[in-house]
């Protein structure tokens, strides 16, 4: 029987060269699949690719639209930021391409699943546990198997004459709707700045002199319009995406905390999702109360943590989403952000749900709320602090 695998493809430096070895190392025949997320790569030119490797056979899956729907809004739900800066664009979409991949393995009979992933990555924990869920076939990683470095990688792809572009020659890249995120070269000294031609979402020089606005309307947690324009989901990020990207804002340079213990410094662009995170957790705090709010942060900490250490299939995860969905409820309304020369703050929000009642918060004549009420309250809630502190003092003076 003939050995058949199954790769994950994304036509780009790694996974060419799995595709070789598994031709070559393992006597396979190899079938490809390319899910997109949202990466703008050519798909045709990646099939073509494909096809001059040599594979047996390559699919092409769109998975846009569930991209959005099942992974990037409800991490927008959970305010989703791994070390309170990574908005998790790789970390999410790895899931859903394995389970993808799984569909076609099925489909095709494949004797061993394969991928791209090397040993020092977290890509290795998401795409394993994601597989290993799903199917008992043995995984191949042969970057991580053989341990290959990115100069060996780069002469055994010149060698079987894989082409590969320039930018891949000088960084790591992976790209998807909700974010890209840059590896490698001059970025590996933690010192270095990045250099400019490094982005392509973000502008870096020539920014607009004037502020731009964006306006972003959310229903129960979920975008639906931006700039007073109903979108379709995926449209609506990919505008919030050029609009923030042109003035500047979007840029996560950050030292991280890698599932395998490495500390790694991690550049991204991601525009959409610092403005879409950033309104959502402005407009929870108007419409949650401060209980409310505490202990969601907790809960949304817990999820990102999952999401980024491969374990979107453990049930916690599915536990914390039923309670970041029941919080959801209320969170309707309009949040407006401010951006200029890369700067980003909220400036305004509205919503039907609002906690915040001007009649209580004014210090005009208008206000409502009964000073008088707070001497009693004040001496109750320090009481414990203030009788601690003279006890102190009390034993401080005897000793």
């Amino acid at each position: 029987m003939t050995q058949k695998g199954i790769l994950a493809f994304s036509g780009g430096l790694d996974t060419s060269v799995v595709v070789k070895y598994l031709q070559e190392e393992h006597d396979m025949d190899v079938i490809t699949v390319t899910v997109d997320v949202g990466q703008c790569d050519d798909t045709k030119k990646i099939a073509a690719k494909a096809k001059k490797l040599g594979v047996k056979k390559h699919y092409n899956i769109d998975a846009r639209k569930e991209f959005v729907k099942d992974y990037i809004f409800p991490s927008i739900k959970a305010n989703a930021l791994y070390q309170k800066k990574y908005c998790l664009a790789t970390a999410l979409a790895r899931p859903l391409i394995a389970e993808k991949v799984l569909e076609i393995a099925k489909k095709e009979k494949v004797t061993s699943l394969a991928h791209g992933c090397s040993g020092k990555g977290n890509d290795q924990v998401r795409f394993d546990i994601t597989l290993r869920s799903g199917s008992d076939l043995p995984i191949i990683a042969p970057i991580r198997d053989k341990n290959l470095d990115r100069e060996t990688e780069l002469k055994f792809a010149n060698k079987h004459g894989i082409e590969i572009d320039a930018v891949a020659k000088r960084f790591s890249i992976d790209q998807n709707l909700w974010g890209r995120a840059i590896e490698g070269g001059v970025l590996e000294d933690p010192y270095n700045e990045p250099p400019d031609d490094a982005f392509i979402w973000v502008k870096t020089k020539n920014l607009p002199d004037k502020p731009a606005y964006l306006e972003i309307k959310f229903e129960q947690g979920i975008p639906v319009a931006v700039d007073g324009k109903k979108l379709e989901s995926q449209k609506l990020i990919e505008y919030i995406n050029k609009k923030a990207g042109d003035a500047g804002v979007g840029i996560v340079d950050h030292i991280e905390d890698r599932v395998v213990g490495i500390k790694s410094r991690e550049v991204y662009e991601t525009p959409a999702a610092t403005c879409l995170i950033e309104a959502h957790s402005d407009l929870e705090k108007m419409v949650h109360t401060k209980h409310e709010n505490k202990f969601k942060s907790i809960i949304d900490d817990e999820w990102a943590y999952l999401v980024y250490s491969g374990l979107w299939q453990d049930p916690l995860r599915a536990d914390l989403d039923g309670f970041i969905e029941q919080s959801q409820k209320p969170v309707s309304g309009t949040v407006k952000l401010k951006m200029f020369k890369g700067s980003l703050r909220v400036v305004g929000r509205k919503s039907n749900n609002s906690l915040y009642s001007h009649e209580i918060a004014t210090y005009g004549t208008e206000s409502t709320f009964d000073q008088r009420l707070a001497k009693g309250f004040v001496e109750l809630w320090g009481m414990q602090s203030t009788e601690a502190n003279k006890l102190q003092k009390k034993r401080s003076t005897k000793t």
